[in-house]
């Protein structure tokens, strides 16, 4: 019986090792994969590509024209996965609540998706509250602004979540990338706040 519980405990501590070999191999392919994200985007002082799309607010659609609403001041141009996402859905609201203080300052404020223009237009009344338009990437957006979304089990086609403020001379003063939702509007305000200075 002695023998049957010493290879039982040396069984245990042998499969002990490899799940804590496997778990730290896990985290190491984890923060590879978000160090590779957070540097998929222009850098500051770079030109932002000039681009028209289809789009929506409060339901209604228009055209966006990003050379356009330059002349009027900053644009706050955000990226994100997929509309209805959950986090998606929460950046939505957080930037909806911001809107206001964003126009204050003279900037606009768009989210970019590779979602369809009915989708968009239903999110820009539920998720941004008609505060704010929303409007497609096109292939040539996503390529443009380097924000594809490549993630092991993700289909392709998607927008990484990246938020840039582009300064009225078209060159981009401020960008982060980052997955986690939470701070992209109170960075991009930080930015634009700066930028009114």
């Amino acid at each position: 019986m002695r023998l049957d519980r010493r290879a039982l405990s040396g069984h245990t501590a042998a499969m002990r090792k490899i799940l804590a070999s496997a778990i730290t191999s896990l985290t190491a392919a984890t923060l590879m994969l978000s160090a590779g994200s957070a540097h998929a985007s222009l850098p500051v002082g770079a030109k932002a590509p000039a681009f028209v799309t289809q789009g929506a607010k409060g339901g209604k659609p228009l055209t966006f024209d990003l050379r356009k609403a330059l002349k009027k001041g900053p644009v706050v141009l955000y990226f994100y996965p997929k509309a209805f996402t959950q986090g998606c859905t929460l950046e939505a609201h957080a930037f909806a609540e911001a809107s206001d203080d964003f126009a204050k300052l003279g900037a606009t404020v768009v989210g970019m998706s590779a979602d369809d223009l009915p989708t968009l237009q239903k999110f820009s009344t539920e998720a941004c509250r008609d505060k704010f338009a929303v409007a497609t990437a096109s292939p040539a957006v996503i390529k443009g602004y380097d924000v594809a979304l490549s993630r092991p089990g993700m289909p392709s086609g998607m927008t990484d979540r990246t938020s840039y403020v582009i300064a009225r001379n078209g060159r981009i003063a401020f960008v982060h990338s980052e997955l986690d939702y939470r701070d992209h509007v109170k960075l991009t305000m930080e930015a634009v706040r700066k930028l009114a200075k």
